[in-house]
């Protein structure tokens, strides 16, 4: 391989991604679909588009290196039943539902092989996107995270298993089955000894592991030699690499390293998306669009509906169900690894390998509009009904009581604080495990969507006195403060804003009292740290306030908050 031209490929192709990945930004999209575009235009113009991909190649595994690094089982349990039971089920049956219609095309080892690269979805896209729309804490952001951590771990044993479709041409399953085996066993032996016994003793060293140039030798080093190690004993890298992550991610010096790749990680990610864009080829396009947009549909409607069934069995209500299976709707990156492997081995045809390479790339390109478009699609899906027409402009009769929208920390919060003033509260939350709770506390708790007026009406909000909204997702808090101010115009109420740039909207869409969370943690913040400053007794604190009295000190409380029209 010429390095120099090899070079110049390089150069083109990030400055591409950076190019199209800042226009998608700006345009409010996934970097990845500029990525995707940069391989799709400069791909053509490269000299050497197949050192490329081998380099691409070597991100995949740093990428299932890094995920290694993150793998807990502590962390799958906190994720609670969503992930280990219906993250479970979304992948088995995924897999099992589209292998079975495949067989009637194609042999069972073929259908199989597509169910796996179906059962994944893109976690890159689905959480970029949900961060940027500070959506994650929401009830859908934490179910797809439930579920695309799942399919993370799954990528394993879905590696392995496209592994052993693809037998040699002399071995028997059976014996294709004990290779992998003992080449996974080996390897893992051989990286348990380096990483737990050789390792730690070089890094407990006095000031090795505090030099940073080190830790990144040892993760590289380990990273691209399990890589290397698992090609050669005829197991798929990307196996190999995840493995030594998952080792290497039990050691105390796991946060440090992963943190130190982070930068090497972006640039191989990178190549990877834009490699992969490499793959479309216009002309198959043209002449099997057809086929490839029935295959994207059908996949979508497919992925839908069974994350909707397994979310719904779970304990998600109707509208957020749905939703999630909108947002889960696409393939995954890493379908792209297994479709790639089972050509490698001869499984697919490649006529096979361009449709599906071709359907995963539209979806992907789909991807970001599913997430942002998943509630207005449902929407339309299951329009919510219209008001009976009735006002409830005024309280019924009977003792006054609060309704506290939400039954997280914050919620919980409030609850105590109106049940200490002799206030009743009345709760709603989509989680059903919270309703437990709530019936050991004496509480009342109404399990459904709060942004659904009919679940207001059956929660009694003719007769509240002042509506709380405490949930963390800003979308949901201004629909349920829409939805309150609808039902009863001249009701009080109080709203809690995850993020300043909401204060506007919650305000706007009707509430009174608007609590911004960022501001009362600044203040906070800032009033304990000049308290632990003018108190502090450390004379080695060199910005110690030594002039001030601490009967100066303001009370630490949070600031008042935005109001919106007179209470009263």
């Amino acid at each position: 391989m010429a390095l120099w031209p090899f070079l110049l490929d390089l150069v083109l192709l990030l400055g591409a991604a950076f190019v199209l990945g800042a226009l998608a930004q700006r345009l409010r999209q996934s970097p990845i679909i500029g990525y995707l575009l940069a391989g799709t235009i400069i791909g053509p113009l490269l000299f050497n588009p197949q050192a490329v991909n081998q380099t691409a190649e070597l991100g995949v595994a740093l990428l299932l290196f890094s995920i290694g690094l993150e793998f807990s089982f502590s962390r799958l349990r906190s994720m609670g039943r969503m992930a280990l039971g219906g993250g479970t089920l979304q992948v088995l049956g995924t897999l099992g539902v589209v292998a079975v219609l495949a067989a009637t095309q194609t042999s069972l080892a073929q259908a199989l092989a597509i169910g796996a690269i179906v059962a994944l979805s893109s976690t890159a896209v689905v959480m970029r996107v949900l961060v940027d729309r500070a959506e994650i804490d929401s009830v859908r952001g934490r179910s797809c995270l439930a579920i695309l951590l799942l399919q993370d771990i799954a990528i394993v044993p879905l590696v392995i298993m496209v592994s052993l479709l693809i037998p040699g041409p002399d071995v028997t399953i059976s014996l294709h089955i004990l290779k992998i085996a003992a080449a996974a066993v080996s390897l893992g032996v051989l990286l348990y000894l380096l990483l737990y016994k050789v390792a730690p003793v070089l890094l407990a060293t006095k000031g090795v592991f505090a030099n940073r140039e080190l830790s990144v030798l040892l993760a590289i080093t380990v990273g691209l030699g399990a890589t290397w190690a698992a090609h050669r004993m005829g197991i798929s890298p990307a196996l190999g690499a995840f493995v030594a992550g998952m080792l290497l991610g039990e050691s105390p010096f796991a946060t440090q390293i992963q943190a130190d790749i982070g930068t090497l990680r972006t640039i191989m990610v990178t190549l990877f998306f834009a490699s992969i864009g490499m793959l479309a080829k216009p002309a198959f396009f043209l002449t099997h669009g057809h086929w490839i947009l029935l295959a994207a549909v059908l996949i979508f409607v497919l992925k839908t509906g069974l994350t909707y069934a397994v979310t719904s069995a779970f304990g998600l209500d109707h509208r957020h169900a749905l939703a999630t299976g909108i947002s889960l709707g696409q393939i995954g990156e890493f379908s792209f690894v297994l479709a790639a492997s089972a050509r490698r081995g001869g499984l697919f045809s490649e006529t096979l390998f361009e449709l599906i390479i071709s359907t995963i790339i539209i979806l992907m390109f789909a991807a970001p509009y599913m997430v942002a478009w998943a509630f207005p699609l449902v929407n339309c899906l299951s329009p919510r009904p219209s008001g009976d027409g009735s006002p409830m402009d005024g309280a019924g009769h009977g003792p006054a009581k609060v309704l506290v929208v939400g039954f997280g920390p914050a919620g919980r919060q409030v609850v105590e604080h109106m049940r200490e003033h002799g206030i009743d509260p009345t709760i709603i939350d989509v989680n059903p495990l919270s309703r437990a709770e709530a019936l050991q506390m004496g509480l009342t708790l109404h399990l459904g969507d709060a942004t659904n007026e009919d679940i207001l009406r059956h929660a009694g909000v003719a007769d509240i006195c002042m509506g709380i909204v405490t949930v963390p997702d800003p979308f949901a808090s201004v629909l349920i403060v829409k939805a309150l101010r609808r039902l009863r115009p001249h009701l009080p109420i109080a709203a809690r804003c995850r993020y300043n740039r909401h204060l506007k909207d919650l305000e706007g869409a009707g509430a009174d009292i608007v609590v911004d969370e960022e501001t009362c943690i600044g203040q906070l913040l800032s009033r304990n740290v000049i308290t632990y400053l003018q108190n502090a007794a450390d004379s080695a604190a060199a910005c110690r306030l030594v002039h001030a009295r601490p009967q100066d000190i303001d009370p630490v409380e949070c600031p008042p908050p935005s109001r919106n029209g007179d209470l009263s």
